[in-house]
């Protein structure tokens, strides 16, 4: 293999881990002569050069922010270099195991073990936090504990990035897995020392566990459930319990702090194993007493119904590669089949072709009269002629093809369509007939199936969430809505993206379901 040799100075040795924001390599400081760890920073291609250069930037920043960091729980980071058009953070090299590879192997912690890990995490995002440094990405794969038992927080806010430093004031982009993403931040963009705590909760109930507290079949029910459920019940954390039912309160105010929870987790570190589901002390018990989480679902059908609602309307929602909302007659109302005209076989849902040469951009434009809902930045309000309303990015080109609204990025593959339509009497089986139809008819090569079922919005609804290859070739995800509005009407709102892109964008998905308002 090629050692390639950054900066002059650190020699590539073997590629050690990968993600959606770059890959990690084993190298050699040839100057010091010792291993180091070298993160090469690559934005998604699917980011805007703007957005790229930004996230360059933002990069640079904070990992310079982070090298102040000198604590022993903390991975250190020696250099920050731009080599080849893209950053490359130079970081101390631990041979190790992450939390998540420990799970993956050996199954979950004993609490007694999952609370010494806890205290070695919070010692790291004390020192953090003091320094102004927020972590952003707190989970499994970004705990490291060394071979000689040292426990190591990794990857300081080089994983995720948001509109602001630290907070923002509408949803941000959260590359990494939602089910360790705060709340708040999923819904609001907000990131804070307390959002660091939530997912220090999170990845200590998988550690014992086994699964985080909101694992689901697809990025988008997670979000929906992180939006309207409690967490999943804790039934082997024994004396970890209080420290975790204090740490996982989805609103911030209620969630323990740092000074609050470690005594819980030495507690439980100094404690014997107990049976799951052991009583915990008055003392403990009171702590989280005081911060009392949301009422669980009366049955399991309204969660069920949550979960698929967010699969669609995060399909929708992730406002990052092909996004199609459509619906006419009785062809499928629309996720668009992503970049690229069809080959062989005829697009399976409208506004598949590219925008034709009579397409006009979408102009940003102030929030209707009354309108509460806040948008993000280069977001704005899109008023279509018949009448519906709802978040679209700025100078994104719309046309109609066959009654359906599209809009896609220019000179990209993200795709956003509304349609109206008749309502159907079932919408659950109206989206299952439609699967028969175009699956049977081969317009959904290597189709699978993700899910469909019913979603609480208006007077009645269903999602179906599946994935193809179109005629380009291209492996695509898409999430279709049909939203019965009143008596005989309904919409149909699809998103659509390519495969590899569908759970970084899927982040997106409350803002346009939230957004969507129908036409008279």
């Amino acid at each position: 293999m090629l050692q390639l040799l950054v900066a002059g100075r650190y020699r590539l040795l073997d590629q050690v881990g990968s993600g959606g924001m770059g890959r990690v390599w084993l190298a050699r400081d040839e100057m010091l002569h010792r291993d180091v760890a070298v993160k090469e920073v690559v934005p998604p291609a699917w980011l805007t050069e703007p957005e790229r250069d930004e996230l360059r930037l933002r990069t640079l920043r904070e990992a310079r922010t982070a090298a102040r960091l000198n604590h022993p729980n903390v991975v250190r980071i020696y250099d920050v270099v731009h080599d080849r058009g893209s950053p490359w953070i130079v970081m101390e090299y631990v041979p190790s195991r992450s939390i998540q590879e420990l799970l993956n192997t050996d199954g979950p912690f004993p609490p007694r073990r999952a609370a010494e890990i806890g205290l070695a995490v919070l010692a790291a995002l004390r020192a953090a936090h003091a320094a102004g440094v927020l972590h952003r990405d707190v989970k499994p794969h970004n705990v490291l504990v060394a071979h000689d038992g040292r426990v190591v927080l990794t990857d300081f806010g080089l994983a995720t990035f948001v509109g602001g430093d630290g907070a923002m004031t509408g949803p941000g982009l959260v590359l990494g897995s939602p089910q360790f993403v705060a709340p708040e931040r999923a819904r609001d963009g907000i990131s804070d020392p307390r959002t660091d705590l939530w997912s220090l909760g999170a990845t200590l109930y998988a550690a014992v566990e086994g699964q985080s507290p909101y694992a689901r079949g697809s990025a988008m029910a997670t979000l929906s459930a992180l939006a309207t459920d409690p967490p999943d019940p804790i039934r082997r954390a024994g004396p970890l319990r209080p420290a975790l039912e204090g740490l996982l309160q989805r609103e911030p105010w209620r969630r323990l702090t740092a000074a609050e929870v470690e005594p819980l987790l030495r507690a439980a570190a100094t404690t014997p194993g107990e049976p799951p589901g052991a009583t915990e002390g008055a003392d403990a018990a009171r702590r989280t007493a005081d911060r009392p989480g949301p009422p669980r679902p009366a049955v399991r059908r309204r969660r069920q119904r949550w979960a698929a609602l967010g699969a669609a309307v995060a399909l929708l929602a992730a406002a990052g590669t092909v996004l199609a909302l459509g619906g006419p007659d009785d062809r499928p109302p629309a996720p668009g089949v992503g970049g690229g005209s069809p080959a062989a076989r005829p697009a399976a849902f409208a506004c598949a072709a590219p925008p034709p040469a009579g397409a006009t951009p979408v102009r940003s434009a102030p929030a209707p009269t009354g309108e509460r809902f806040g948008l993000i930045p280069d977001w704005t309000w899109y008023v279509d002629p018949s009448g519906f309303r709802i978040a679209a990015p700025v100078n994104w080109l719309r046309w109609t093809d066959g009654g359906v609204t599209c809009l896609r990025e220019p000179g990209g593959s993200r795709l956003l369509s509304v349609g109206a339509t008749a309502a159907p009497a079932d919408p659950v089986a109206y989206w299952r007939a439609e699967e028969r139809r175009l699956t049977g008819d081969g317009l959904l090569a290597d189709y699978r199936r993700v899910e469909i079922g019913p979603i609480d919005m208006f007077r009645a609804g269903a999602l179906w969430e599946c994935g193809w290859v179109t005629g380009a070739g291209d492996k695509v995800h898409s999430a279709r809505l049909v939203l019965a509005v009143a008596p005989g009407r309904a919409y149909t709102v699809s998103w659509l993206t390519k495969e590899f892109d569908w759970q970084v964008n899927a982040t997106y998905f409350l803002m346009i379901r939230q957004s969507f308002r129908p036409g008279p």
